[in-house]
């Protein structure tokens, strides 16, 4: 009698299935590629391998947007679970030490847009470590920050007049947003949506606006950036937003439109008089997280 051979079970490389996982949470081969920092077709080639590896078709792709078939669905979840193993058993070894309890603060906005990218990948590099977040008004920030009751804290502030405290993560254009082709910015008085004082983007929109002496009225008061986003998509209102919180779904509304510059802002680092190796290691992540953000906004 003779027993058929049979090949090994081939190996899964943990490189591609990072970069398998990224197309899934981005649903975007371009997207992903500059997460993993590879070109996209070294990213198609390794996502063609990696089906042919296992018989199966992973993504549907369209013109638009790429989608999970049922295969890939399952192999999502045994990828989050190798990867997150892999590195925990890596820290073991390169950092064992290095664990504890990080306090950071954030503003709203920058924890809706930014922090939950910036500690999935921290938490995937340092399993020992824990990041502890609040969310505050960047006064309140600064405030925890004299108390001592965090450790770190990314605030945003005016460049004008230019300020001295912590340092410049990343500065972007300020620029008014209205919903596509709608008409909130024509009427009288102008409908804006803001926060409360204390907000630098609305220091900036309201001297803006009485400097040319424009009519406007707070149609939308909210400290959440989710809800000023709905207010503008609605058309109930236009409201003064960082460039890379602008969708496809609004229009930058500028002199044309009968509206004044709003120049940029800063979102700048604050840290503790004394840090330890945990707090270095979010810090430097966060610097990291923050310079590719940058780059990408340059190209």
């Amino acid at each position: 009698m003779t027993v058929p051979l049979r090949r090994p079970i081939p190996l899964l490389d943990n490189d591609v299935l990072r970069t398998f996982v990224a197309i899934a949470e981005t649903g975007n081969f371009s997207t992903a590629a500059e997460a993993v920092f590879r070109t996209p077709s070294a990213v198609s080639m390794q996502i063609k391998k990696l089906e042919e590896q296992l018989g199966a078709t992973l993504f549907l792709r369209d013109a638009r947007s790429v989608t999970l078939t049922q295969h890939g669905e399952l192999l999502l979840s045994y990828a989050r679970n190798m990867l997150a193993l892999s590195n925990e058993a890596v820290s073991r070894f390169i950092m064992p030490d290095l664990s504890g309890v990080v306090r950071l603060g954030a503003p709203e906005d920058i924890g809706e847009r930014l922090l939950p990218g910036i500690l999935k990948s921290f938490a995937g590099s340092f399993p020992g470590i824990m990041v502890d977040v609040t969310i505050d008004m960047s006064l309140g920030l600064r405030k925890r920050m004299e108390e001592q009751r965090l450790d770190l804290a990314l605030i945003n502030c005016a460049t004008r007049p230019l300020p001295t405290e912590g340092e410049v993560v990343l500065r972007e254009r300020l620029v008014w947003a209205g919903a596509k082709c709608g008409t909130a910015h024509r009427r009288d008085p102008l409908p804006i949506s803001i926060w409360e004082d204390g907000c630098i983007w609305r220091s900036e929109a309201l001297s803006q606006l009485e400097r040319m002496k424009r009519a406007y009225r707070v149609a939308f008061l909210s400290g959440h950036t989710m809800a000023q986003r709905a207010a503008v998509i609605s058309d109930l209102a236009i409201a003064p937003l960082p460039l890379s919180y602008v969708g496809e779904d609004m229009a930058i509304l500028s002199a044309q439109e009968g509206l004044p510059e709003l120049g940029s802002f800063d979102i700048r680092l604050l840290t503790a008089a004394q840090l330890n190796a945990p707090m270095k290691a979010v810090a430097e992540n966060i610097r990291f997280t923050f310079a590719e953000k940058a780059k990408a906004m340059a190209a």
